[in-house]
């Protein structure tokens, strides 16, 4: 069994977050080796992305240098600045002549503009300060980058809603390769555990209970729709060789463990994001039985992400 059991189980992947509590916001980045291969795959209706389509098939791009996931809805965008800029300061990037790098930092964001000191918003500095922060230590978890403004069923009021944040997961199988996954759970359904019963989710008016996104849903079906503030972004990575194509389909299939975890999943107001990423350390497995344990790892994760949270600016961890 891996003594570390998060996503920096993988050798030489290095994680850090960037945290403003009063603003109830950060970021997190992933610091990839070299010739890291990366992919991605997006459900629901309202993402909020950065350098995305040169991860998939058919692009020329194959290796990406760090994954940024951010809170601020998309003035959060802005802190992959700060994260090439620190890389470019260490020339790594996607080399163009002799002197000049173009770090190749895709990016995804969540909505958390609704919780904490209004006007406060992860930028270029708070990117830069993660990746000073960042590290190979097994990966801090909960209330913390861009896990600080996660809530979950968060659609009628903060009172309401239940505190999500950054989980993480890993699992050695055979031949040495690992499959790991890091997730901010910011999601406008329902989390469920292994039994499939509410985790965290829309609170029952008395806050005693879980009232049931469904069922909330179905209730709201006459009035206007309330003001929505969701999107679970994330990271799954191995250290196999896999080809661009098959780091996309295992991001594809970590979509799967998505859905499992979270009841619904993938609505109009989710912009669900998952990057994937094999650092080519060892020799694949096969891409059926990693896709098959990254969503696995993701559904792991993103339980492990509400357990971990903390209550913050009003909203009550579980």
């Amino acid at each position: 069994m891996l003594t570390n059991q998060t996503l920096t189980a993988i050798s030489g992947i290095r994680v850090g977050h960037s945290t403003h509590l009063q603003g109830a916001t950060g970021c997190t980045v992933i610091l990839c080796p070299p010739n890291t291969v990366g992919g991605v795959d997006q459900r629901g209706g309202a993402p909020g992305t950065r350098e995305t389509d040169l991860l998939r098939p058919l692009h020329l791009v194959q290796h990406v240098h760090a994954i940024v996931l951010s809170g601020g809805s998309a003035y959060g965008l802005a802190t992959a600045d700060g994260v090439m800029r620190w890389l470019e300061e260490r020339k790594i990037g996607f080399p163009i002549g002799q002197n000049t790098v173009v770090p190749i930092v895709p990016t995804a964001i969540l909505m958390d503009l609704v919780i904490g000191e209004p006007g406060i918003r992860p930028d270029a500095s708070m990117g830069y300060a993660a990746c000073e922060q960042a590290d190979d230590n097994p990966v801090l978890q909960g209330t913390i980058g861009a896990g600080t403004g996660c809530r979950i069923g968060g659609f009628l009021g903060l009172e309401r809603a239940t505190k999500g944040g950054i989980g993480s997961a890993a699992i050695q199988l055979e031949g040495g390769v690992i499959v790991a996954a890091l997730v901010a759970v910011n999601a406008l359904g329902d989390v469920l555990d292994e039994q499939g019963q509410i985790l965290a989710g829309v609170r029952t008016p008395d806050g005693t209970g879980y009232a049931g996104a469904l069922t909330t849903l179905r209730s709201l079906i006459s009035t206007p729709p309330p003001p929505v503030t969701n999107t679970v972004i994330g990271v799954v990575a191995t250290n196999a060789q896999l080809t661009k194509e098959e780091v996309n389909w295992i991001a594809q299939m970590a979509q799967d463990g998505l859905a499992r975890a979270i009841r619904p999943a993938h609505t109009s107001f989710d912009g669900d994001t998952i990057f994937g990423l094999a650092t080519g350390e060892v020799a694949s497995i096969g891409v059926n039985l990693i896709g098959a344990y990254a969503a696995e790892m993701f559904e792991q994760a993103i339980r492990q992400g509400v357990r971990s949270a903390t209550s913050l600016a009003g909203v009550r961890k579980i």
